[in-house]
């Protein structure tokens, strides 16, 4: 199965998926999400699995058979095609460390620049391992290419192992989840699962079931240009107000402050700007629903202290919610947690419950009706030039995916 798991992840990874967080009207929000689609759709249908579907938002979904006629929950398993816009995702050569030394890893597509130990200390937890990094000039794509090569990998597996007793398996391959918006047009009725698992996460161990409450706000500031010369009491600079809209945010509530179930205030993206008009993109974030409420009614107060102080309609505040924690919905089927949990201690991996400072599509389809935690696939560093995945542990998850199937077969 490793050189199974590998050899998938170099394919995939080859294959550019980047989504785009500003394309609003369609999903998936890039075409070229549809060429690993595509590669997977026929994939799926060479390993032989039944249902293979490829439907017209870029959601790819297939079943594997149960072999038992024993009344048994359907599974499901998802991992997301798309990578992260953050950065270059074209042009992907990746470098494959075979028994790591624990040294720096020069990335040698950029001169000067390494992995280092003394940058990233988990590099020590692998010396003796596998390792596949960037060469500095891209991201991996191990967010999520290393889950759906995990996936698929397992179901492989299964299917070439036909003895062994399980019920019906479903798996997903979903557009944009980078955007945080693509998974809402996912079908569960249709997908037609008890529960699932999506494998999003990173170091070998972690188990997820709590993740941010999170919204995006757009803040559009329009100012009042005339003549500098001229502009005294008259001129409202929009650059300026905007400035000072920020400086009312909490400066301790910005990402680089903050950990742990700490929430925060991140400005995102400014467009350029002018006297005239300049807007603004925040992402709101808060594990404690009640934190996060106050801070989106800060927001939205500070608007209103703008308008009052400018004249009405000087700043809009346009808050989209984009996922909920999705703790809440698995409290009431926490088996899905705990067989997931003794899956983990069944192959002598210590499972991490760490709090998810971000989220993945497990919250939104939690919220949906399909109660997904998330799995760990091997990656670091997401959405970066320092982005690495560990083979061992990428071979693991598939034996994690395995033995949750398992268990439930029992």
């Amino acid at each position: 199965m490793m050189t199974e798991v590998l050899d998938r992840f170099l394919r995939y990874i080859k294959i550019n998926t980047q989504s785009d967080e500003f394309i609003l009207d369609r999903t998936p929000t890039t075409d070229v999400q549809w060429d690993l689609a595509r590669l997977l759709e026929k994939e799926l249908k060479d390993l032989g699995l039944q249902d293979v579907e490829l439907n017209e938002q870029c959601f790819l979904t297939a079943t594997l058979p149960a072999t038992t006629d024993k009344k048994l929950p359907v599974i499901g398993f998802l991992a997301h095609i798309d990578t992260s816009p953050d950065f270059n995702g074209e042009g992907i050569k990746p470098q494959i460390i075979e028994h790591y030394d624990g040294g720096d890893i020069p990335l040698k597509g950029k001169a000067g620049m390494v992995l280092s130990p003394k940058e990233f200390p988990e590099l020590s937890d692998y010396v003796g391992q596998t390792l596949i990094t960037t060469d500095g000039t891209t991201l991996l794509g191990a967010d999520d290419k290393s889950g759906v090569s995990e996936i698929i990998t397992a179901m492989a597996y299964l299917l070439g192992h036909p003895e062994i007793p399980h019920g019906k398996i479903r798996v997903a391959f979903t557009p944009d989840e980078e955007t945080g918006m693509g998974i809402t047009h996912f079908d569960v009725d249709t997908f037609g699962a008890d529960f699932a698992y999506t494998l999003d996460g990173g170091k070998q161990g972690e188990l997820e079931f709590e993740n941010f409450n999170a919204s995006q706000a757009t803040v559009t500031v329009h100012g009042k240009s005339v003549h500098p010369g001229d502009a005294k009491g008259v001129m409202i600079n929009a650059q300026l107000v905007f400035m000072e809209f920020n400086a009312m945010l909490p400066i301790e509530q910005r990402p680089e402050f903050t950990a742990g179930r700490e929430g925060f205030f991140h400005l995102l993206k400014m467009s350029e700007g002018s006297t005239e008009e300049i807007t603004g993109i925040y992402l709101i974030r808060d594990h404690d629903a009640k934190k996060f409420d106050v801070k989106e009614a800060l927001m939205r107060d500070a608007a209103d202290f703008i308008n009052r102080k400018y004249g009405q309609g000087t700043i809009e505040v346009k808050i989209k919610p984009q996922y909920r924690n999705m703790r809440e919905k698995l409290e009431p089927v926490f088996h899905v947690v705990e067989t997931a949990q003794q899956a983990l201690l069944e192959l002598g991996i210590t499972p991490i419950n760490n709090p998810i400072r971000g989220g993945t599509d497990g919250a939104q389809l939690s919220y949906m009706g399909l109660p997904t935690p998330n799995l760990f696939t091997g990656g670091h560093n997401f959405h970066g030039p320092y982005e690495y995945a560990n083979l061992e542990t990428m071979e693991k998850a598939v034996q994690v995916i395995l033995k949750i199937i398992e268990l439930y077969s029992k």
